[in-house]
């Protein structure tokens, strides 16, 4: 497996686009906690060695290069809000949060790269899906790995209002010690009422 680079930017550049984004999101599987995304643009003269998407980075790794990217890149996060996943459903809301991340960049990209097979419907922008985008595009990967480091240390932080359920650990996901504190300690208001465990929890009387 190779590791991403910055050919399908270098693509978009001959094509007469000069601000190029990657754009990723991180938490649609965790039963607790926003969605969070980020948008990068990468300067091709100067990006941090070693991008690769954040899921095969170890948390030090992944924090040394959050540090690299924030220092050398422009870039911008955003959420949605657990009250929105339950609104509209995680694919939506996993979009409204690219769709902030974008918006907060100033000034704005010409030309983005989104990870996955949909652009969402939100952006105005010229854009192009990427399917494994962070395993192909360092634009990607850089916005996977400060979208994942801003998703864990807010679980951290929240883990510290509701302990038991190992938020610290699990960043929310299912895990075994998360579904028994479910089943033990209950519902918090950070949880996704519309995702099943949690929903069944609620409605099991």
């Amino acid at each position: 497996m190779t590791n991403p680079d910055y050919s399908i930017e270098q693509a978009a550049v001959a094509q007469g686009y000069l601000r190029v984004a990657g754009v990723d999101e991180v938490g649609r599987g965790p039963l607790a906690g926003p969605v969070v995304a980020a948008a990068v643009i990468l300067n091709p003269e100067d990006i941090p060695e070693g991008l690769n998407d954040s899921k095969k980075l170890t948390a030090k790794r992944r924090g040394a290069l959050d540090v690299a990217i924030r220092e050398r890149a422009e870039f911008a996060i955003a959420e949605a809000s657990v009250a929105e996943i339950d609104e509209h459903n995680i694919l939506r809301a996993s979009h409204l949060a690219m769709e902030r991340a974008v918006a907060a960049l100033d000034p704005q990209p010409d030309y983005l790269l989104i990870d996955g097979n949909m652009i969402p419907r939100g952006l105005t922008i010229p854009a192009q899906a990427v399917v494994k985008g962070d395993a192909h595009s360092v634009s990607i990967a850089a916005a996977s790995i400060i979208a994942k480091n801003w998703r864990d240390q807010l679980m951290v932080d929240l883990a510290q209002q509701h302990p038991g359920y190992g938020w610290e650990k699990n960043a929310g996901y299912p895990s075994k010690q998360h579904r028994e504190a479910l089943q033990n300690l209950g519902v918090t208001p950070h949880h996704r009422r519309s995702f099943k465990p949690v929903h069944n929890i609620l409605y099991q009387e």
